[in-house]
């Protein structure tokens, strides 16, 4: 009776081919993965900066219409406050 180590053998070594080439094709894939969260994330910073320059700008705006919108009631209601004077006298 003979042995049959040579199929053995064989077998494994394809199998063992098979695995390393698995682990080259998914080694690349996590590599790609990787670089694509990385420049995600770089993204993702980018745009949590715009917002908060954005929001700064947007609250400087309401500061300075608020400020604009004093100064026009206070204004007018001068205006109003002369006239009515003025028209009394």
């Amino acid at each position: 009776m003979t042995r049959k180590k040579s199929t053995t053998s064989l077998v494994q070594q394809s199998v063992g081919i098979r695995l390393s080439s698995h682990e080259k094709i998914c080694a690349e894939r996590m590599n790609n993965l990787i670089t694509s969260i990385q420049r995600l994330e770089k993204k993702v910073d980018t745009l949590s900066d715009s917002v908060s320059k954005g929001k700064g700008i947007v609250a400087v705006l309401v500061f300075l219409g608020s400020i604009a919108a004093a100064a026009i009631g206070f204004f007018n209601y001068k205006w109003n406050f002369t006239t009515k004077v003025l028209l009394l006298i």
